[in-house]
């Protein structure tokens, strides 16, 4: 069965395996800058135009698997060298254009931008095109596309332009880090910085008897990867690679439902704040409604927190589907409590960088959270969550739950920006950077509506079958598991 959706997710699984393969050992952490010639043996390249170029595209690849660019704060980063192929976009005249009588395109235009050669075909000056599409809507031959590169088309913030080599760049100031780019650029000239190499320090260090014990917390969209071995096997594969217990993040947002629906029950209003995509994006797109972000850390913080608290020594390495779980880790008010965040791309490459064929394994097991607390991976997942902890805590008798959920960013956008005018019929909003949800997310091994079926499967499976049950577990601390 295959492990990736993509030829583009396979080639920077490779990148990430040689670089954790030679990570682990010392003494030929020195080669690392040798992958390019490993991937690409020989003079025949196998993607571009030449070997050289392919080669110089997968330096820059192993140097993001190594962390990326220390200067720039944001975990996205676009390889220049690679982001060359795509046309530059914007309107066109397609050879569809007839030279009619007509020129509608011409007097439509505001800008001046449409003239005509000597047989009657229109061009655009793009010096003057504002974009804005009115000749495209009038031409009775539709000859007139709007050509977008692909991760302009997936960037739904805007964040994304061309700078004057017509590479994509990155508005930082507006960018959330959901990696939706990450995943839609067909030529993969924009990745997500990787701290595999940190995650394999810590495990190499607790195996040399460090003080200290290291926790894999595991999103609950975990149910919905590695589809070709079982979820218990996934979790001694990572005992095998040498953490000291696997926890459900799905515990944390059983202690986050509970908590979001007794603030929402006081405040009357909330915006969700499990999505770190959704919440940097009201903060930077609608930071007048940023007072109305529920107060709770999200799911990973809260048990990563909870395990910190109790917990002596204990170090958090988050793995999940999301990259904008990368910047997460550096807000200060979550900074303490979780040490690093692999997702499942770099989790598949760890696995095979020690040769671990989890298909082999025996059946580990992770019983610690409800079908509540579960169903976070998918988008409406949390709205049905904060609608049992009303109910579990008796405040549904006097307060009914009008939720909102936003699949998708765009989504997320129409709901604030109701709210924004007060005409939003809802007194909360479930916000999910990634269409689907989780499910969605920029890191996962394979994307799909299937993903969805397999996350409510995993809820069902669940032995605590209320908030209360499962949030009751933390009365046992993780230390004497």
């Amino acid at each position: 069965m295959r492990k990736f959706d993509t030829k583009v997710q396979h080639l920077k699984y490779k990148v990430l395996r040689e670089v954790a393969r030679l990570s682990w050992n010392d003494t030929l952490y020195d080669k690392i800058l040798d992958i390019p010639k490993m991937i690409v043996p020989g003079n025949t390249p196998t993607m571009r135009c030449c070997v050289y170029k392919e080669r110089a595209i997968l330096e820059e690849r192993v140097k993001i698997a190594m962390g990326g660019d220390k200067e720039n704060p944001n975990v996205i980063e676009v390889i220049d060298i690679a982001c060359d192929e795509c046309p530059v976009g914007g309107y066109e005249v397609t050879n569809a254009c007839r030279g009619c009588l007509a020129h509608r395109c011409e007097d439509v235009c505001r800008f001046g931008a449409i003239s005509f050669d000597e047989n009657h075909v229109a061009h655009i000056d793009k010096s003057k095109c504002r974009e804005c599409g009115a000749c495209s809507k009038v031409c009775p031959y539709t000859a007139i596309v709007s050509r977008v590169r692909p991760c302009q088309n997936a960037c739904k913030i805007k964040a994304i332009s061309m700078n004057e080599h017509k590479a994509a760049t990155i508005d930082n100031s507006k960018c959330i880090s959901c990696g939706a780019c990450v995943y839609q650029c067909p030529f993969g000239a924009i990745m997500d910085k990787s701290y595999m190499i940190n995650v394999i320090d810590l495990l190499k260090k607790s195996q040399q008897g460090r003080n200290y014990k290291l926790y894999a917390v595991v999103a609950p969209s975990i149910s919905s990867q590695f589809t070709y071995a079982k979820l218990g096997q996934v979790v001694t594969g990572l005992k095998k690679l040498g953490f000291h217990t696997v926890v459900e993040a799905a515990l944390g947002a059983d202690m986050v439902a509970q908590a979001e629906s007794k603030e929402l029950y006081e405040k009357g209003f909330l915006t969700s704040s499990c999505c770190p995509g959704f919440v940097s994006y009201i903060e930077k797109s609608f930071p007048e409604l940023k007072q109305y972000i529920s107060h709770n850390l999200s799911p990973m913080a809260t048990i990563a927190r909870y395990i910190k608290q109790t917990t002596k020594n204990a170090k958090i390495i988050f793995i999940g589907p999301c990259t904008a779980k990368k910047m997460e880790i550096q807000r200060e008010e979550v900074k303490p409590y979780v040490d690093s965040v692999l997702t499942f791309e770099e989790l598949q490459a760890l696995f095979d960088s020690r040769d671990i064929d989890i298909t082999t394994l025996e059946e580990g097991v992770l019983d610690n959270a409800s079908y509540f607390g579960r169903i976070f991976a998918r988008c409406g997942g949390l709205s049905d969550a904060v609608a049992e902890g009303l109910k579990e805590q008796g405040l549904d008798g006097d307060f009914t739950l009008k939720g909102v959920s936003c699949d998708g960013i765009e989504q997320c956008r129409i709901a604030l920006l109701k709210k924004e005018k007060n005409v939003l019929d809802a007194n909360f909003i479930e916000g999910m950077a990634c269409v689907g949800g989780c499910i969605g997310g920029a890191g996962c091994l394979t994307h799909g509506e299937k993903n969805k079926a397999e996350v409510d499967k995993y809820g069902r499976e669940a032995m605590e079958k209320t908030i209360q049950d499962a949030v009751s577990v933390l009365q046992t601390p993780f230390s004497s598991k």
